[in-house]
């Protein structure tokens, strides 16, 4: 997989990438994640504190698909053309990353955009900016992360400028192919070249991080769960 290559092809999730999204799923949280990566020297990998989830048990893991989407002040001929070419590219196993540059000038995410991404064998979906028709997104089941809810639509006022090329995603630059995993505490990016080695140091934390508690909970002072385990 060339993940710096625009508009990269790639294949739906393998059995063996879906026995990892299984893992990172069960087995892991966020927080964890982001601590290994700063352990390797990726201290930016966690995306902005706005972002937050429509339901209180949204979570997912899969391979970004990035969408960059701009700003417009007027109504092309054609104004989803962009935007249909790359959701019926979607492929099972990916998330959709929605880069706005920061903007909340419209919500390019909604209902129709959830289903067709389901469809599709999407994940879920990250947006950094706003999206709407919260309630039958909820309904439908598709875990959706945004910074905000505004009912208006992105006709005349944002268009998908590009899709599966690098974007900034609410401070993190993201990269097709990547990593991407999102539970309630936020969202966290694992570049590709260094998955291997983050999911087993956070594997490994998580399992003495079971130990700490576990003997927290018998009643052992900190200090010494500390010097036993060494994590806090």
């Amino acid at each position: 997989m060339d993940n710096q290559s625009p508009r990269a092809v790639r294949s739906p999730a393998t059995a063996e990438e879906l026995e990892l999204f299984r893992h990172v799923e069960a087995k892991l949280y966020t927080a964890v994640v982001s601590d290994s990566l700063d352990e390797l020297g990726y201290r930016n990998q966690a995306m902005r504190e706005f972002l937050r989830p429509l339901g209180p048990n949204d979570r997912f893991v899969g391979w970004a698909r990035t969408f960059s989407y701009v700003d417009l002040y007027h109504i092309p001929p054609d104004p989803y053309a962009m935007e249909i070419e790359a959701l019926d590219t979607i492929l099972p196993g990916e998330v959709l990353v929605i880069s706005t540059a920061g903007s909340l000038q419209n919500a390019p995410w909604g209902e129709l955009l959830s289903t067709a991404a389901k469809v599709r064998g999407s994940h879920g979906a990250v947006i950094d900016g706003l999206v709407r028709d919260v309630r039958k997104i909820q309904e439908l089941g598709f875990p959706v992360f945004a910074r905000g809810i505004k009912p208006v639509d992105s006709k005349g006022r944002g268009t998908v400028l590009d899709y599966n090329v690098p974007v900034d995603c609410a401070g993190v630059l993201v990269s097709p192919g990547d990593l991407v995993f999102a539970d309630y505490d936020g969202v966290v990016v694992v570049p590709f070249t260094v998955l291997p080695e983050v999911v087993r140091m956070a594997t490994d934390k998580v399992d003495r991080e079971n130990g700490s508690r576990a003997e927290l909970m018998r009643g052992a002072y900190l200090r010494d769960v500390y010097a036993k385990f060494g994590v806090l």
